[in-house]
């Protein structure tokens, strides 16, 4: 199994503890070089606009603090977890990527998902429809996206997205496309989606249910003709190693609820180094190829490195 980072942006309200925004931009930069020296294989962040709750902590823009990493990085694979599609067109989209692809010398794996986080919309004064509507238009854009990428000329007439006479130059370093992201885990629409375009998907949730859900993936891989062997599974998860699982456990917050479902205390990686050891083996076990780990102290390089040595990169 891989393990990836999952950078602070502020999101969380990782940089409360910091009056600069200069030093804690640089502290995102550590963190990455950090996890690239200690053998972790990517690194990922969020894109979000404003703290969850709003408040007014600092939130870094996701591409632009993306490209910084890419550059201040050199062998470490670089993506977003993941861009919303509702706050940017996607030929806009596959655009930046393909000159972040150029930039970080073929190192970027390109996240997407249909949005979520309303009070980002509200306060922005982006439009936030409904779930099915904003699943409608996540598979108009992959289709957009990789066209571009792709295609010497893109022409495409949707219900949401009109393209016409489209060059898209440079596409990027990787072959025969940047690879792409799609997270989620909705059974009918996401991972259909996923079945059909994505080249890694994205998980949060416990191992018994990334198990089940990857079960469904299958299906819609045999139905669509796709060899689910080809997607790459990721799943995202949290860490913090302690002398006791009680002590660990202790700092789990409810409101962590809102990304982890069920009983999270059981399966996140807060604990002993033995209880973390076997819980990446359930996941492992589940099908996961890669988990994508943010640490409860988000901008400390030292909790990189410990858990590094804890489950042996």
């Amino acid at each position: 199994m891989k393990f990836n980072l999952f950078l602070p942006t502020g999101f969380g309200g990782e940089f409360s503890a910091f009056s600069d925004p200069a030093e804690a931009a640089e502290r995102v930069i550590q963190l990455a070089q950090t996890a690239e020296a200690a053998g972790f294989s990517e690194v990922w962040l969020p894109d979000h606009l404003q703290t969850i709750p709003p408040s007014d902590g600092y939130v870094f823009e996701a591409w632009t603090l993306l490209t910084a990493v890419a550059r201040e990085t050199s062998t470490i694979r670089v993506g977003q977890l993941v861009t919303g599609n509702g706050y940017r067109n996607p030929a806009l989209q596959a655009k930046m990527a393909s000159t972040l692809d150029a930039l970080s010398a073929g190192r970027l794996t390109f996240g997407i998902g249909a949005g979520w986080y309303q009070a980002d919309y509200d306060a922005f004064g982006y439009e936030f429809p409904g779930a099915g509507q904003r699943l409608r238009e996540l598979r108009e854009a992959v289709q957009v996206i990789q066209s571009l990428w792709t295609e010497h000329v893109t022409n495409f007439s949707g219900e949401f997205y009109t393209l016409k006479n489209a060059y898209a130059e440079p596409k990027g370093v990787q072959q025969p496309r940047i690879p792409m992201m799609i997270a989620g885990g909705g059974e009918k629409v996401t991972l259909r989606i996923v079945a059909e375009y994505a080249d890694a998907c994205n998980l949060m949730t416990s191992p018994a249910e990334i198990d089940r859900k990857l079960q469904i993936l299958r299906r819609h891989a045999e139905e669509v003709g796709r060899d689910v062997e080809t997607i790459r599974v990721t799943a995202t998860t949290a860490a913090l190693v302690s002398g006791t699982d009680e002590e660990a456990q202790a700092l789990l917050h409810p409101s962590m609820g809102a990304f982890y479902a069920d009983d999270f205390a059981s399966y996140l990686l807060y604990g002993t180094p033995e209880t973390i050891q076997t819980r990446v083996k359930a996941y492992e076990k589940a099908g996961v190829d890669e988990l994508v780990v943010g640490f409860h102290h988000a901008t400390e390089p030292d909790a990189i490195r410990e858990f590094a040595e804890v489950v042996g990169i």
